[in-house]
């Protein structure tokens, strides 16, 4: 096999989409998987769009996500002088022609096609000037664009696509591009296969919305006299409505920013992205990094589109169900030492972290995170679901106050009651704090199941959570006989 040089080459005109992510992970893992180079070369010859603000988002969502490239960034503009010279090869070997036809003249034979029905396209009209003809344009002082000179030839273009198989399109339906603007600069066509081939792209991996450029940019391989790369299209990844997803339809959460934001693991979202349109063949769902280099193969990617199960304003799932399923899957199995680390940057940006959480009271901290981690979605989920535990200021939700507390009114002296005699215990543990709320419920002649429940929201905010006499302990007994002592505050005043 060649040597694999593999590219990602995003435009820098916003922020990382998580299409752009996938199609950069789909990349490295091909090239992790063959021992080969990723090359990541930043697009920006749209220099009216394209602004140092995204850049550095590209880069720093592609740190985040732990995809190392192996060469650059490279910068599309740094080699403007190879993509102008390509121009004038293509042109000086009779690759390509100077089309002087105006905007309105287009327009016009655009119309008159719709409307006779015929194919709409470029009908060639200055393809076979002369030179004396061309040379008394440009003396005029006509502007024009350089086209390229798609040979006259019957059948079709043929090539293998590594993920679609065989792909012909007939050169009759190819019309004669431009690859440079009136105003001398070459157009994207032009400028990515001339940086792929300085750069030996062996393999161009990509979404099924370049097919049509694929068609085109192999007739410029060949008039450039070089080799082509291996092509592989990959499908698309569309909204429930079959809509390709974007900012303007579908807000900041197709931006990878908006997950390294919410709290999810970067690892997570690379398990995710890959399984939108890729499958290993097996019912496995959670890979290690090596085992999804080791697995994942070409071959095994979608020929359909894959669906981004996105429903706005779902007020339970805030993204697609299945990356949610697969981040709780790692915050439940993710080494507890890393966990303790990750969370404690969210509980700083929150103002509650201690000090002593990395020092005297470090096996209390990582043992309370794997206490409470089952139930929590994201890495925001400890310092907002889980504030409780690290903070005496946390508020408490309105469906279990309502339910557990505020149904029950006599709860201010039975919790009164309660945390006296949780206070005068001298060993204070899960069996002597359910002894003696089972043995205060049968006194008040009450289920326990409301002591327990009033306690649980009381003491966390929580509806649900850990087992009611796991929190006791880990919450200590001097805070659980605080909060305990006096909740008339949680009722209103009559």
């Amino acid at each position: 096999m060649v040597d694999v040089r593999v590219r990602f080459p995003p435009s820098p005109t916003g922020y990382l989409h998580i299409g752009g992510a996938r199609t950069a992970l789909i990349n490295w893992l091909f090239a992790k998987k063959h021992n080969g180079k990723l090359i990541l070369r930043i697009e920006d010859t749209d220099t009216e769009r394209s602004t140092q603000e995204s850049i550095d988002g590209i880069l720093e969502g592609l740190r985040w996500l732990d995809l190392d490239w192996d060469e650059g960034p490279y910068f599309q503009t740094e080699f403007a002088n190879d993509h102008v010279q390509a121009a004038q090869n293509l042109l000086a070997g009779g690759n390509a022609y100077k089309c002087f036809c105006t905007k309105e003249e287009l327009d016009e034979k655009r119309e008159q096609a719709l409307a006779q029905k015929t194919t709409v396209g470029y009908d060639g009209t200055c393809r076979n000037l002369t030179p004396e003809q061309v040379t008394a344009k440009e003396q005029q002082g006509i502007p024009y664009v350089i086209r390229f000179k798609v040979p006259k030839r019957k059948g079709t273009l043929v090539y293998h696509d590594k993920v679609l198989g065989t792909i012909e399109r007939a050169y009759s339906e190819i019309e004669d591009f431009v690859i440079v603007r009136s105003n001398g600069k070459p157009l994207y066509l032009l400028c990515n296969v001339v940086d792929d081939i300085r750069d030996r792209i062996s393999h161009v991996i990509r979404g099924q919305d370049h097919m049509t450029n694929t068609t085109r940019q192999i007739l410029l391989y060949e008039a450039l006299g070089s080799p082509l790369p291996v092509f592989a299209h990959m499908p698309l990844t569309l909204d429930l409505q079959k809509r390709k997803i974007s900012k303007r339809s579908h807000g900041e959460v197709v931006a990878v920013q908006f997950y390294r934001d919410k709290g999810f693991l970067p690892w997570a979202l690379c398990n995710f992205l890959c399984l939108l349109g890729w499958n290993p063949g097996t019912e496995q769902e959670f890979f290690s990094r090596e085992e999804l280099i080791e697995v994942f193969t070409l071959e095994r990617m979608s020929k359909v589109n894959s669906v981004f199960n996105y429903r706005p304003g779902d007020q339970k799932f805030f993204t697609d169900p299945k990356l949610i399923a697969i981040n709780e899957h790692y915050l439940r199995t993710i080494d507890t030492e890393v966990l303790g680390q990750l969370v404690e940057e969210k509980l700083k940006a929150c103002e509650l972290w201690d000090d002593s959480y990395a020092a005297e009271r470090r096996d209390w901290y990582l043992a309370t995170l794997d206490l409470i981690k089952d139930r929590f979605h994201t890495l925001n989920d400890f310092a907002s679901l889980g504030r409780a535990y690290f903070s005496d200021s946390y508020d408490i939700e309105e469906k279990p106050l309502k339910k557990n507390v505020l149904k029950h009114p006599d709860l201010v002296q039975w919790f009164k009651e309660l945390s006296k005699r949780f206070a005068d215990l001298s060993t204070f543990n899960q069996e002597t704090a359910e002894q003696t709320t089972r043995e205060l419920a049968d006194e008040l002649a009450i289920k326990p199941g409301i002591l327990i429940n009033g306690m649980r929201t009381v003491l966390t905010g929580q509806l649900a959570g850990p087992s009611m006499f796991d929190i006791l302990t880990t919450l200590g007994q001097d805070k659980v006989v605080m909060r305990l002592s006096d909740i008339s505050r949680l009722y209103p005043s009559t």
